[in-house]
């Protein structure tokens, strides 16, 4: 086991933590731990889809000053359902969201691995992308992408610049000022416009109708599978929430459905009948033929909407990735024709290369070895399902021992459920979000499911993961020994900052 931090290293942290004040307080903290938890030994070699901060101080500074004004603006769990104001900035700006047509994405869970799938398709069939994902999980810069990589720094502190007057504009016109999420939904279509892409592949904040991307017609919809979560927004069945997201299909548009609860398909098929939109729908007319666990992700046989694509190797772990591979090519195939206007497959060498080179950060990610330390943002249970079967049939971990941070506004009662069978003990602590549940009210709600014994409060997050590697090297029988950090994107971000990423 490597040292502990010294008690000047705490110190230095929350040090550093002080004298930031004036910038937003979770970017303090998450750059003052990266600076004092000592760098992790020996993690894979990967590309990496993650910027770190700029180099040049100048530019550093410049995107400080942009992230501290968008911080002063409603963030992104601060809603007025509607579409009004971004409609206005779209129509100040000149309507950059109809220079491309586009792909429209939500769903619950596997949106952003989605997004990365279908971006990596397009571009390997030489068209220019743009996407559009949220939320980040280290660099504001990663939501919009060009080309199938983060917006460069400098070109998001253009974008801003360009489009603030017309912000400014809007907001005095308008009851309420714009959002931080509509602000940064304006950025990413007009960058998109600026660039100029081919397509854009646009990820949903929350829901689907009201929702700020929702002023582009996706020539394709796709929906990733629905389950619970957000439901004080957006109801509190399936049924209700997928009549929220079925406001994403526009007429005449194609549906990618993946594989739903019942009465969430019947919603969503009638809208399909309702606006004359074509449906593909998982099961039916595409899907996963068959997989199997290789080195470094799983080796798929999926069936598209024109046929079948053998031998593809998907470097990403879990079947819930297999079935956000089929979704991710078959919505490409329909942007393209396929199965509606034509029945042909798409070139199998280009979607070869397209999946193998997919990388989907904080998804199931491995960041370190000896032990091995995973990271996956599952918030909600059904997504911490999806996690449990992944890592039980991917990590051969003869113990595995979690780091567990959530925000407050979640089931966390249903996700300490779903990840209890496959953890022998659980580190739980907090994220430096103000929307974070307190470490000590987690410890309690843990507690009844795992049973004291198996429960570590660690408030500090590098303090939980010291605590947790701590475990996992412990015993020379647990030489399989590994850790899972889970629970937010936030928490699963700062880990990956603290652990040397980024």
């Amino acid at each position: 086991m490597s040292e502990q931090p010294s008690s000047s290293d705490s110190d230095d942290f929350d040090e550093i933590v002080d004298v930031e004040t004036d910038r937003d307080p979770d970017l303090a903290v998450i750059e003052a731990g990266s600076r004092t938890l000592r760098a992790q030994a020996g993690p894979p070699a990967a590309a990496e889809a993650v910027p770190g901060r700029p180099a040049d101080p100048e530019v550093d500074q410049a995107l400080r000053t942009v992230e501290q004004e968008l911080a002063t603006r409603w963030g992104e769990t601060k809603l007025e359902p509607s579409v009004t104001r971004i409609a206005a900035l779209m129509d100040v700006l000149g309507e950059p969201q109809r220079a491309y047509p586009s792909i429209h994405i939500t769903g619950t869970n596997g949106k952003t691995s989605t997004a990365r799938m279908i971006e990596a398709l397009l571009g390997a069939f030489d068209l220019r992308t743009g996407r559009y994902t949220s939320p980040h999980v280290q660099s504001i810069t990663e939501r919009i992408s060009l080309d199938g990589a983060p917006i460069a720094h400098e070109r998001f502190i253009e974008t801003y610049q360009d489009i603030k007057p017309y912000v400014e504009m809007v907001d005095s016109s308008q009851e309420y000022r714009l959002s931080f999420f509509e602000v940064l939904t304006g950025m990413a279509y007009a960058a998109f416009a600026d660039a100029p892409v081919d397509v854009a592949v646009v990820e949903v904040g929350m829901g689907g109708s009201w929702d700020a991307t929702n002023v582009i017609d996706g020539d394709v919809a796709v929906v990733t599978p629905i389950d619970l979560d957000h439901t004080d927004r957006l109801g509190s069945t399936h049924a209700e929430i997928a009549g929220e997201k079925s406001g994403i299909i526009k007429q005449g548009a194609t549906v990618v459905l993946a594989q739903q609860p019942v009465d969430a398909a019947q919603v969503m098929l009638k809208k399909a009948v309702e606006v004359d939109a074509t449906v593909a729908r998982e099961g039916m007319e595409f899907g996963v033929v068959s997989r199997e666990v290789a080195v470094g992700g799983q080796l798929l046989t999926l069936r598209g909407l024109g046929g079948e694509y053998e031998e593809i190797f998907l470097p990403l772990y879990g079947a819930h990735q297999a079935h956000n591979a089929a979704v991710a090519l078959a919505a490409v195939e329909a942007f393209f024709g396929v199965g509606a206007q034509e029945a042909r497959t798409l070139d199998l060498d280009r979607i070869r290369a397209a999946f193998a080179s997919v990388a989907s950060p904080g998804r199931l990610e491995v960041v370190r070895r000896s032990p091995t330390v995973v990271l996956d943002a599952a918030h909600n249970p059904a997504g911490a399902r999806a996690t449990a079967e992944g890592i039980s049939e991917a990590f051969g971990f003869s113990r595995l021992v979690g780091v567990v941070g959530t925000s407050g506004d979640k089931d966390v009662r249903g996700l300490l459920e779903a990840l209890e069978p496959i953890f022998a003990e659980v580190v739980v602590t907090q994220n430096s979000s103000h929307r974070a549940m307190d470490a000590d009210e987690l410890a309690a709600i843990a507690v009844e499911v795992f049973g004291d014994e198996r429960v570590v409060v660690e408030p500090r997050l590098d303090d939980a993961l010291e605590a947790a590697i701590t475990l996992a090297e412990e015993e020379d029988e647990y030489a399989g020994a590994g850790v899972l950090v889970t629970g937010s994107v936030i928490t699963v971000g700062e880990a990956r900052l603290l652990l040397g990423k980024g």
